[in-house]
């Protein structure tokens, strides 16, 4: 497969890579916008079992099957496979925006890493406030400069040096209903309460009572997610949700 980018001549080689597990929805659509800018890409998958191999094989580069360690080792792991100095790690969910390809492209690439500002679609728009809103993720960046961390779940990139940030978007496209929407905090929130007993955490009743209220209130009122219509509301809900989840799910681990 020809790897060139459209545009390689004004570009450093930049390698793009996914982490994928039953991304058939998904997959097609990331990596071809992401071919806009890479010169390698590469898809590191842990047991899908829809189409999702089938698509990576047909469009990336290099394609390699490992089994599920958590978010922060897999993503290492794929970055570690990554052949050139400039990495774009991406979300099989995501899409480079033709606005922030072409930013990419006119860049002077004379600092270690760059923030993608990240806009999510949900029940049928773009929710731009509340905690969803802005959402800068560094995800463009020198391989050598950047870590990313061992969390199984909330996992971030360590960078070493100077960082930027892009202006156009990078497209989220997080849930396919609210049922998918409430599978997703679940199965998070089981993560996120595992590493905080790990950590030696304990929820307090009072974090459990006030917590998801006050993130409600910092999402709807404070971050204005009310100008997002229901789709506003009903996302300062499910992010109350998953606070209120996290939690109760650490008391079970510690007391149950």
């Amino acid at each position: 497969m020809d790897g060139a980018p459209l545009n390689q001549r004004t570009l450093p080689p930049i390698s793009a890579v996914v982490i994928t597990r039953d991304e058939e929805a998904n997959l097609e659509r990331c990596l071809l916008s992401a071919r806009a800018v890479a010169a390698e890409l590469v898809v590191v998958d842990s047991g899908s079992t829809d189409r999702t191999l089938d698509i990576a094989r047909r469009l990336a580069d290099v394609v390699l099957e490992r089994p599920w360690l958590g978010y922060g080792p897999q993503k290492q792991f794929a970055l570690d496979q990554a052949r050139h100095d400039w990495v774009l790690a991406l979300d099989a969910d995501e899409v480079l925006t033709p606005a922030l390809a072409s930013e990419i492209g006119a860049c002077p690439f004379d600092l270690d890493g760059y923030e993608l500002p990240r806009r999510s679609w949900y029940l049928g728009r773009w929710i731009l406030h509340g905690t969803w809103y802005p959402d800068p993720v560094l995800r463009l960046f020198r391989r050598d400069r950047a870590r990313y961390t061992t969390d199984r779940v909330h996992e971030s990139v360590q960078l070493a040096g100077t960082l930027g940030r892009f202006r156009g978007h990078l497209d989220h496209y997080p849930y396919k209903d609210l049922a998918h929407h409430m599978a997703k905090l679940d199965a998070l929130a089981t993560l996120a309460a595992a590493q905080l007993a790990e950590r030696g955490k304990r929820a307090s009743w009072t974090r459990l009572a006030l917590k998801p209220p006050f993130e409600f209130l910092r999402s709807y009122v404070l971050r204005r997610g009310f100008l997002d219509g229901a789709p506003g509301l009903v996302a300062a809900g499910m992010h109350a949700h998953y606070n209120f989840l996290k939690y109760a799910k650490l008391v079970e681990r510690t007391r149950g």
